[in-house]
């Protein structure tokens, strides 16, 4: 089993950018040592708890300041570019450092309708599947247009997403597929069983190949963890309720977010993440049942605990790597987490 990380670049209360991304930056050291096999940034806007918005810029810094560990975007969300243009950068990021960089590709906006108008200021209907063709084609250097540096270069696509119509689109396409269920988890058992019975094996891959996200909050006791997870239950919170919001302090459990929530009312706008749309009159008197299915899968616990849920998990859905989101507040927590993660993959490893 693979462990890699997804870095959404999120902002700790009284945090920053400028210190949101030195975070960002050191979290990608720490795991190049600890054997992450990639680290991916997301591409988030109009988030104010998130430094996220430009991933290409953010990769390259990521990169420039590590060594080995593939660096990639988790995901460049297609329909909010031109292929063209991210052809051109992903084959300046290749041509700048060979063999590390990977190009997650998906097709939610990353943000609500409003922004996404404000992003691509044209129709929004977008054909992705024709997009990610282009994009193929600009590496192959086989369209009329040429781009360099991305012409001849080789740089891996991963198929995203959060329902089963991205599963269909890897599996025709023969490319490797990532699962957004560390926040969007309702689907994934469906979408990985769809990707792996219609895979068609493609010059990129011979056999299927799914990354599935978790969430995971890893400590010595198993009350500290449970305390670090209540930042996340915090953070879904907020995003439910269409609030902006750094990350939080943790409380002592996450019954205790729940005993302090008083039935706040949801703003005007409907809420949004990433590809999720929440229809505010099926969320009131529901937050927490919406919280809870968000984060079902998340780790909590210690080493050992953890290597038993992971072990569940891995009885439940077939995948070949887990990429792993951490919403801790404190930063020597968070990074002790992540250690903690890496050490229990190993130990699996070890014994399969």
């Amino acid at each position: 089993m693979k462990y890699s990380i997804l870095n959404l670049a999120p902002l700790r209360q009284k945090e920053n950018y400028a210190q949101a991304i030195d975070v960002m930056i050191q979290l990608a050291q720490k795991a190049e040592d600890w054997g992450y096999e990639r680290y991916w940034i997301a591409e988030h806007h109009n988030a104010m708890g998130m430094a996220s918005a430009a991933t290409t810029i953010l990769m390259d810094e990521t990169l420039a300041k590590t060594k080995k560990i593939r660096v990639g975007s988790g995901g460049i969300m297609l329909p909010n570019h031109s292929p063209y243009v991210v052809a051109e950068q992903f084959g300046t990021l290749e041509t700048m450092f060979p063999n590390r960089v990977d190009l997650g590709l998906g097709r939610a906006p990353g943000t609500d309708m409003q922004t996404a108008v404000a992003l691509r200021r044209k129709n929004l209907d977008s054909n992705f599947e024709e997009d990610v063709k282009e994009l193929e084609g600009y590496f192959k250097d086989t369209n009329k247009v040429h781009a360099y540096p991305a012409a001849n270069l080789n740089v891996p696509f991963y198929i995203l997403g959060s329902s089963t119509d991205s599963a269909h689109l890897a599996a025709k396409l023969g490319l490797p597929y990532a699962f957004a269920s560390h926040f969007a988890p309702a689907m994934l058992i469906d979408a990985v069983k769809i990707y792996r019975q219609e895979f068609k094996p493609s010059k990129y891959l011979a056999k299927p190949y799914v990354i599935i996200g978790v969430n995971a909050y890893l400590a010595d006791t198993n009350e500290e963890a449970k305390k670090l997870v209540t930042t996340q239950t915090q953070a879904f919170l907020n995003i439910v309720l269409g609030n902006s919001s750094t990350l939080q302090p943790p409380v002592a459990s996450n019954q205790e977010v729940w005993d302090n929530y008083s039935e706040e009312k949801l703003g005007k706008v409907s809420p949004h993440f990433g590809p999720i749309k929440f229809d505010p009159d099926d969320l009131i008197g529901q937050e927490k049942a919406v919280v809870e299915r968000m984060g079902a899968v998340t780790l909590v616990g210690t080493k050992q605990e953890v290597k038993q849920q992971l072990m569940n998990l891995k009885a439940q859905v077939d995948f070949d790597e887990i990429i792993v989101n951490s919403l801790v507040f404190d930063e020597q927590a968070f990074f002790h987490s992540y250690e903690l993660l890496a050490q229990t993959v190993k130990e699996i490893n070890s014994k399969n």
